[in-house]
C-alpha cells in the first residue's frame, strides 16, 4: 500500500495525535483545543484549523483584523458569537466571514457539550489586530509578536509565536 501524500490528513491519524492547546494572555477563559489542518496538509498561506471549545470556554479575546481575513464555520455545538459588538446564538452550519479592515468578534461555548467548528484565514507576512477593550495592538512579523497599549505606546514582547490553531 502506497504511503499517504503529504496532502492528504485523514481523520484517523487525527484521531491518534496531540492536538494543540493554545490560550489568550488577554482572556483567562481563552482555551481553544485542535489541528492545525492547514499546516498539515502543506499550506503556508492559508489556515485551517478543527477547534473544540469547552463548555464555557472562549476563542481567545474580542479583536478586530486590520490585514487578514478571517473565517469561522460551526461543526457542532452552540455558542455565542460577539460580532462588532452584537451578541448571536450559532450553531452547526453557521458561518461568520471578516474581510479586511475587520469589525470586532469574538466566539464562546455558550452549550452544555463541546463546541466544533473550522476556522482559518490568510496568513501574511505581516498582520495587525487591536483588541478595543484592552486598549491593545498586536503586530506581528513573521513569526514575531509584539503587543503595544494604545495609551501609553509601551510594548510588550516579544512574543513567542502562537502554535498555528486560530
Amino acid at each position: 500500500m502506497p504511503a499517504e501524500p503529504r496532502y492528504l490528513v485523514r481523520a484517523a491519524s487525527l484521531a491518534t495525535s496531540e492536538p494543540a492547546v493554545v490560550t489568550h494572555p488577554l482572556n483567562d477563559n481563552s482555551q481553544v483545543v485542535g489541528h492545525a489542518l492547514g499546516r498539515m496538509a502543506g499550506l503556508e498561506r492559508t489556515g485551517v484549523n478543527l477547534i473544540t471549545l469547552a463548555p464555557g470556554r472562549e476563542s481567545f479575546a474580542y479583536h478586530a483584523h486590520a490585514l487578514e481575513e478571517e473565517w469561522i464555520y460551526i461543526l457542532d455545538g452552540v455558542g455565542a458569537a460577539e460580532i462588532d459588538g452584537v451578541e448571536h446564538h450559532v450553531g452547526p452550519g453557521d458561518f461568520m466571514g471578516f474581510p479586511t479592515p475587520g469589525v470586532g468578534h469574538h466566539l464562546r461555548n455558550t452549550g452544555p457539550t463541546e463546541l466544533v467548528y473550522l476556522c482559518g484565514g490568510e496568513h501574511r507576512q505581516v498582520e495587525v489586530a487591536d483588541f478595543p477593550r484592552h486598549g491593545k495592538r498586536l503586530v506581528r512579523i513573521g513569526d514575531a509578536i509584539d503587543l503595544l497599549d494604545l495609551a501609553t505606546a509601551e510594548t510588550y514582547g516579544p512574543y513567542p509565536a502562537i502554535p498555528p490553531v486560530a
